[in-house]
């Protein structure tokens, strides 16, 4: 009997018409996209947490002896060049490449160009879930920055959790980093490979 295809990014079984990633994983890396562009979204929030006592920093020391840096390192090293908008735009880069797709261009400022290259990147996601190599690179690439911005912005923090089912049936609440799981109904305990080839929760035949 051939060993069952699993899921790059979580690793759940994969159904016959999925590829290489699961569509729950697949969900969660164009969610997690959408959190960082737009006007209320995390690149945006980046720019108010950048003086000290904004975002999670906490309160401006008084009475040190020096004087506090003028901005926050944290935010600032994630909105300049380099941070979240160039790691974006190397990636829809990359992906560009591998379809023989004429270079990207970007206008406009700093959050245009994450807007921008969001919406490029959500648009080419089916393929690059079923197809691209490195799949599974960008989308913990993706998951690190929303909570590194999610972090320096004071925003929601954690890895977002999903559920799998037990041999019992009972359901088990897990994230894609769980190294393994014991369930409190009958007590079976799941190493990482064996908790990632039970059945998605979400996803039961009724």
């Amino acid at each position: 009997m051939d060993a069952p295809r699993i899921c790059i990014v979580c690793p759940a079984a994969l159904y016959d018409d999925e590829q290489q990633t699961c569509r729950p994983c697949t969900e969660r890396v164009a969610a997690n996209l959408a959190a960082l562009a737009g006007p209320q979204g995390l690149y945006a929030r980046l720019s108010a947490s950048l003086h000290p006592g904004s975002g999670s920093g906490g309160p401006a020391v008084s009475g040190s002896r020096t004087a506090p840096l003028p901005l926050r390192l944290g935010p600032l090293s994630l909105a300049a060049r380099g941070g979240v908008v160039t790691i974006l735009q190397t990636w829809l880069v990359d992906w560009h490449e591998t379809l023989g797709y004429t270079h990207p261009r970007w206008d406009g400022d700093l959050q245009q160009q994450c807007d921008q290259a969001v919406g490029r990147l959500r648009n080419l996601l089916p393929w690059a879930a079923a197809e691209h190599g490195a799949f599974q690179e960008f989308a913990f690439e993706v998951a690190s920055l929303v909570r590194q911005c999610q972090t320096v912005t004071g925003g929601e923090r954690g890895v977002r959790s999903f559920g799998v089912t037990c041999d019992c049936g009972a359901t088990l609440k897990i994230t894609i980093e769980s190294p393994g799981k014991r369930c409190q109904a009958c007590g079976s305990q799941y190493d990482r490979q064996q908790l990632f080839r039970l059945q998605l929760a979400a996803r039961r035949a009724a």
